[in-house]
């Protein structure tokens, strides 16, 4: 059955309380290390401790630099980090998705162009680990899907590099209005989501909260201590049968007047942009011309942003939407060792049985390409190691 998570956010969040709580959920540092290491990345060390707040026991990340000094960063900067990094694909694109709104959003607010936004949030270390570490636990928990609580925002002054800023920061808030996600009041006159965590959320989560069966729960503990426990709590669970019903976004344009270069170039940046699917379908459009039908499938809240992608990256001038519901069968997603390494299995599930399995096919292209054997014969080895 899909694995979901869904962040019950009663204190807010940061980077490294959301981190944390995937920690608690089971993520285990020694793998966060691992992956991390897959970087061109240092000056940091990682300890997960675990404590007891008002009767709750989590567990409390800390990022300590060791370092003192690092080289500032761009955008470009990171880009560069990530794309020529070890980690898997999904991981890179997911993390340069939430790092990109970040800046985005940053460059609204000083007015400069995305390449040239140079703050310190987008370029400390720590933002870096709890963005990609964030990534790297769903991957590891198996979560298809991350759901959120409405967001509290506390309230006053906090200083910062450009001085006293109300609370939310700009940067957060702006985040939130981007994806109109719901907020509601608290008591705490300090911050208590910072831009990290609202980068995350309005990347990676939909705000609601889904019928689920829950199987575990963790804490991510923050830096500040108030009179309730402050924590980001994370739960763990399936959704609610074997077949879930969801609402997608169909985005779809004509085109006849691109390359096929073009329409690859197109899918990759659709993809890396969170599209579910996409697809091309031959058609004779006016003056019998030949073209095609590019057709986007995305969750609603991807959709602004997958709509310009089509725009930048294709002539068309306009793009129609529609919503849509789609039943979905049981996914779950585990490993399998084989003689070439650890693969990833996508399995289908109904009626609480498995009914098919298929290789990751990054996987084994990767497999294919090191060891210079036929794809084919990689995915039959597996299908076989499974049996």
């Amino acid at each position: 059955m899909p694995t979901i998570l869904y962040l019950d956010l009663y204190s807010g969040a940061a980077g490294d309380m959301l981190l944390g709580a995937l920690i608690d959920l089971g993520l285990p540092i020694e793998t966060l290390r691992a992956e991390l290491q897959k970087m061109d990345l240092s000056g940091y060390e990682l300890e997960a401790e675990r404590q007891v707040r008002c009767g709750i026991s989590g567990t409390r990340l800390y990022i300590r630099d060791i370092a003192r000094a690092h080289p500032a960063r761009h955008l470009s900067d990171i880009r560069r980090l990530l794309e020529g990094s070890r980690l898997s694909q999904t991981v890179r694109a997911k993390g340069m998705a939430v790092l990109e709104r970040l800046a985005r959003a940053e460059a609204r607010i000083h007015a400069v162009p995305l390449e040239e936004v140079h703050f310190h949030e987008i370029g400390a270390v720590d933002t870096l680990v709890d963005v990609v570490g964030f990534v790297v636990g769903l991957e590891h928990l198996g979560v298809e899907r991350v759901y959120s609580s409405p967001v509290p925002l506390g309230s006053g002054l906090i200083q910062t590099e450009h001085g006293l800023l109300p609370v939310p920061a700009p940067a957060t808030l702006a985040l939130l209005a981007e994806v109109g996600a719901p907020t509601c009041p608290h008591p705490a006159q300090t911050e208590i989501l910072t831009p990290t965590a609202a980068a995350l959320l309005a990347e990676l989560a939909t705000f609601a909260q889904p019928p689920m069966r829950v199987r575990a729960v963790g804490y991510g503990f923050g830096e500040k201590e108030f009179p309730w426990p402050n924590a980001a709590r994370a739960w763990l669970g399936d959704t609610e049968g074997t077949l879930a019903q969801e609402t997608v976004c169909l985005l779809e344009c004509n085109l006849d007047d691109v390359t096929g270069e073009v329409l690859g170039y197109t899918m990759e940046r659709l993809f890396a942009a969170g599209a579910l699917d996409v697809w091309f379908t031959p058609v004779q459009m006016k003056k019998n011309r030949p073209g095609v039908v590019l057709s986007v499938l995305a969750h609603p809240e991807r959709a602004d942003a997958l709509v310009a992608v089509i725009l930048r990256e294709t002539p068309t001038l306009g793009v129609r939407r529609r919503l849509m519901e789609r039943v979905v069968a049981g996914r779950q997603e585990t490993s399998i060792e084989t003689e070439w390494g650890t693969v990833r299995v996508k399995e289908k599930w109904l009626d609480g049985r498995k009914v098919a399995v298929s290789p990751e096919y990054e996987d084994c292209a990767r497999i294919a390409r090191e060891r210079g054997i036929p794809l084919q014969d990689v995915c039959a080895a597996v299908l076989q190691a499974l049996e």
